[in-house]
């Protein structure tokens, strides 16, 4: 038989376990210790659930549907072609902001996006006089970098 002392010294040894596991700072102070293995289990249960969204939001944009990108110089001007098989909604702020930060003016822009997003927009720069080129590589950078943003914060909603 299992004397009682030996049962003690089990459940203690357990209950240290527990505390070093869920990072409690309780001492031996099994109620706190239970309760910080309550909120460590609760605190999971959310990761868990953020991961699992953030892997539906990646899932969603597989190869297939992932915005396809084309630029293309047109003397002074820039032709830029956004399309994607599925609705992006606000996709086209954040595609804006980046035009913007880049320091491009939109000169004509067509924009779709009632079952899919399609965007073609002409785009020119703002201080034609500066010293740094921008070409098509650099615009479609910035571009994929407004994209990106779109998907962080699509994810966080």
């Amino acid at each position: 038989m299992v004397s009682r002392e030996q049962k003690r010294a089990a459940k203690q040894k357990k209950l240290q376990l527990l505390r070093s596991i869920t990072n409690s700072h309780a001492q031996h102070d099994k109620a706190s210790i239970i309760l910080d293995a309550s909120n460590y289990i609760k605190d999971l249960k959310q990761r868990v659930e953020k991961l699992n969204q953030d892997v539906a939001t990646a899932a969603s944009f597989t190869s297939q549907n992932f915005p396809t990108i084309r630029v293309e110089e047109q003397e002074n001007d820039f032709l830029i072609k956004v399309f994607t098989a599925r609705n992006c909604q606000g996709l086209l702020v954040f595609i804006l902001e980046a035009f913007e930060e880049l320091g491009l003016e939109v000169l004509q822009a067509r924009v779709s996006t009632s079952d899919s997003f399609h965007l073609e927009a002409i785009a020119t720069r703002e201080n034609k006089e500066a010293e740094d080129h921008i070409d098509t590589q650099v615009v479609k950078q910035v571009v994929l970098q407004g994209i990106q943003k779109w998907i962080e914060v699509s994810e966080q909603e």
